[in-house]
């Protein structure tokens, strides 16, 4: 009888991440929440047999520690050994200014939240990865923004780069031990989080929300916003047998974009 499949997956009780977590738990997974905000996590409700969660902030290694210790206790009542999956989905947009204008506090907060999260939620999962390699891994949403510049956005473009090259070193590290890691970059998703930065940029700009949501759509061939399930769908063909011998990638889902750039001068 094949073992149940195990997930970890940050900031994962609302948006993207909930998505995949909601998706992996209909394939029969059991998954892992790690969330900061405690409201979120509260209305997840109680945990079952495929859904457990904890707030978790990313940035503090005391909480990522607590966090994975309070998974391997839980994996032990379990009978279970490791897991099989780390999603590193937290990841915040930092503010929108260019780059003479940012705020120290908020490049901070961004590399925090984006870069080290994800080098501190990594480190942790490695060895429970390891008692299930071969056919574990490691899924890390970068975006769009990883692979082009985009103004206004650049303590957000730098951890999306950073990740990108974070993903492709750890494919070369752990894949002689048959863990996968891949970054999957998004475009423009569908939801609140896109309708803040849209906002944010017309304010910086000058803009309607209307210009600039035109503006963002019209950087892709396909003239549209990408959505959760799209990512998703992703996430499970990596985790598929399709998907087993891909590594080391960073791969769009954005409808074809060629560039980011902005009319500076509107």
């Amino acid at each position: 009888m094949m073992q149940r499949r195990i997930a970890v997956i940050s900031a994962a009780a609302s948006g993207i991440g909930r998505a995949i977590g909601e998706a992996l738990r209909g394939d029969g997974w059991r998954v892992y929440i790690g969330d900061a905000d405690a409201a979120s996590i509260a209305a997840l409700g109680p945990g079952d047999a495929s859904f457990a969660a904890r707030v978790c902030d990313v940035r503090d290694p005391a909480a990522v520690a607590d966090f994975y210790a309070w998974i391997a206790s839980d994996l032990a009542v379990c009978g279970a050994e490791g897991i099989d999956l780390l999603v590193n989905n937290a990841g915040i947009a930092g503010p929108t200014a260019r780059l003479e204008d940012q705020p120290v506090d908020g490049w901070n907060a961004t590399i925090d939240v984006n870069l080290n999260g994800a080098f501190l939620m990594t480190r942790s999962a490695i060895p429970l990865l390891r008692r299930r390699a071969p056919g574990s891994a490691i899924i890390t949403m970068s975006s769009t923004a990883g692979l082009f510049g985009c103004p206004l956005r650049g303590p957000y473009v730098a951890t999306k780069w950073a990740l990108i090259g974070l993903t492709k070193t750890l494919a070369m590290e752990l894949g002689p031990e048959g863990i996968r890691a891949n970054a999957i970059c998004p475009g423009s998703v569908e939801g609140p989080r896109i309708d803040r930065v849209i906002a944010a940029d017309a304010a910086e700009r000058g803009l309607t929300v209307g210009e600039v949501e035109r503006e963002y759509k019209r950087q892709t061939s396909l003239r549209t916003f990408a959505t959760a399930e799209d990512v998703t769908a992703m996430v499970q063909y990596l985790m598929s047998p399709a998907g087993a011998r891909i590594s080391g990638q960073a791969i769009a889902i954005d409808g074809h974009t060629e560039s980011l750039a902005l009319d500076m001068e509107a």
